[in-house]
């Protein structure tokens, strides 16, 4: 988690006074830096200036994060459009600044288990559909802001059936948290990691071509393809394979693309992976469909 600090100077008089876990930063900024708040992805907002400036600030702003506002007198009639938000007199009592700190890093923290709660699969752990459509929406308008590439890459564990009628239900629960657990290994930072559906997985990668998630979905498919799975009781492992397919943004000319249309370009490449032997991976470009 991350404190921030914007003050007239870049340098708050009580920073100093601030105790925090090794899981959490302090960083401060004057405030010609106040515009690019969203940047230093906050937990808590201290906002110590002038309450004129914070009134400007936060009047245009929904914020999704806790607000602190050192000053000198309680405002009557200041509402801070926040998560939460806490006002703190001074002179700064070290004592009284950090538990009114700690209980609004406790507020972000709380929403954000109750949304990794409400947006997770419960049994891979990675997002779900409802995030990721929020997700990607977000990615493709932020892929036409800046014109950067953005990718997305469905895949299918081949005969996932078989493994639950052979093996059990829960063997293919096994599965399915091992491939989560190896995907989740090989993907960026910045890329966004969901359970799709029963068996499929769907990567939003950002700034990234068709050409380097076909590179990246190749090198993954091989480490399927050699994965040992040896249920119970079982002498030898258990082949899996994996097929997948991608879709770029922009692709389609005159065509008004969002997440569902781009999903729905890597799940025809997709079912042509399938169509065609599985075990493969099929680049949505490359089916003559005029992209």
């Amino acid at each position: 988690m991350n404190v921030v600090i914007y003050s007239e100077t870049g340098s708050s008089d009580f920073a100093n006074l601030i105790k925090l876990d090794d899981e959490t930063e302090l960083r401060e900024f004057d405030l010609s830096e106040l515009e690019n708040y969203k940047q230093y992805n906050p937990s808590v907002l201290v906002l110590d200036m002038e309450l004129n400036k914070v009134r400007e600030f936060c009047a245009v702003r929904k914020l999704e994060f806790p607000v602190l506002v050192p000053v000198n007198e309680i405002p009557d009639g200041l509402t801070i459009r926040a998560l939460s938000y806490d006002f703190i007199k001074k002179p700064i009592n070290e004592t009284e600044l950090n538990v009114r700190l700690n209980a609004l890093l406790k507020t972000y923290s709380t929403k954000r288990e109750l949304l990794k709660t409400a947006m997770c699969d419960e049994l891979t752990g990675l997002y779900n559909r409802k995030y990721l459509h929020l997700r990607l929406d977000s990615e493709i308008s932020r892929a036409k802001r800046y014109g950067t590439n953005l990718s997305c890459l469905l895949l299918d564990i081949d005969y996932f059936k078989i493994v639950n009628d052979m093996y059990g239900y829960d063997w293919g629960d096994i599965l399915l948290r091992k491939i989560a657990q190896m995907l989740s290994a090989l993907v960026r930072k910045e890329d966004v990691l969901t359970r799709y559906g029963d068996e499929e997985f769907i990567i939003i990668l950002p700034e990234t071509t068709e050409q380097q998630a076909m590179i990246f979905a190749e090198r993954f498919r091989r480490d399927v393809e050699k994965m040992e799975f040896i249920p119970a009781n079982e002498e030898e492992r258990h082949p899996i394979t994996i097929s997948g397919g991608i879709s770029s943004f922009p692709c389609m000319e005159a065509v008004e693309e969002n997440s569902n249309t781009l999903i729905r370009y890597a799940e025809h490449a997709l079912y042509n992976a399938k169509q065609s032997g599985k075990n493969k991976i099929v680049e949505f470009s490359k089916m003559n469909l005029g992209c």
